[in-house]
């Protein structure tokens, strides 16, 4: 829990850096999100943060009040509790949940099960869980933005949801996963190797790190990364990959965000 709590807290503070200096005009530029502003992005992280302190410090609470409750109605709850903030009074509301987030993972156990709105994570996993959407969300502000964010070793995190969650890209799309194994393997920022799999699987991805993580959260077009990928179940396996849970969305279009060269 030190090890995923210290990255976590890194990613936060490496976002906030990139908000902390917005006018308010800036809070409100519209992200590739349809009908989501800057603003929006981090009240979605911050009421997330705040949702997950309830499943992590009060289970039958979350239980009660989050998990069987309508999914407009907790929308509608975090909207009523920001809607009078400006930039900077979101920004406030955000560091305090996320700051009382890290107090509260530091001290859980890491094998410590926390319900969620999928199934039951371990303490460790419900950590990285957030990481992995703090990291997404805020791809989405640095696009806004137009803001370099270049990669780090964090990634490794996100890259390893992204694998472990290809049974749930097929079972949300209403397809059924094939037996066909793939292996993957990846290139950090700082040029370690990072792979997943059976290392003889013909079924392939390979290439950049950040890709695969752009990729697998839906922030890029497979299209427009330089993704390596051999085998149908790999071809098959991308064009659906997601990290998140619920629904998939619309992702990004070939040629949104062409990459840089």
């Amino acid at each position: 829990m030190t090890t995923i709590c210290a990255d976590l807290k890194d990613e936060l503070e490496a976002l906030d850096a990139i908000v902390s200096p917005l006018d308010e005009a800036a809070w409100n530029t519209l992200t590739p999100a349809e009908g989501w502003a800057v603003r929006d992005q981090i009240i979605h992280i911050g009421g997330t943060d705040r949702t997950a302190i309830v499943a992590a410090a009060e289970p039958e609470r979350f239980k009660a009040e989050f998990l069987n409750a309508d999914r407009s109605s907790r929308i509608k709850r975090i909207e009523a509790e920001t809607a009078s903030l400006d930039g900077a009074g979101v920004l406030a509301w955000w560091r305090s949940g996320y700051q009382s987030l890290l107090d509260l993972f530091l001290e859980l156990d890491a094998k410590t099960r926390i319900p969620w709105f999928g199934p039951p994570m371990s303490a460790v996993s419900f950590a990285t869980a957030r990481l992995m959407e703090t990291w997404a969300h805020g791809q989405d502000v640095v696009d806004a933005l137009d803001v370099d964010r270049p990669g780090t070793e964090r990634l490794r995190h996100v890259a390893h949801i992204g694998v472990l969650a290809r049974p749930f890209s097929y079972q949300v799309n209403n397809q059924t996963m094939p037996d066909a194994a793939i292996r993957v393997e990846l290139v950090s920022p700082a040029g370690a190797l990072w792979n997943w799999g059976d290392e003889d699987a013909p079924n392939r991805v390979y290439g950049d790190a950040l890709d695969f993580c752009l990729a697998v959260t839906q922030r890029r077009h497979l299209a427009d990364t330089d993704l390596r990928i051999e085998g149908a179940a790999a071809e098959a396996w991308m064009t659906i990959a997601q990290t998140f849970a619920g629904p998939a969305g619309s992702g990004r279009q070939p040629g949104q965000f062409p990459k840089k060269r």
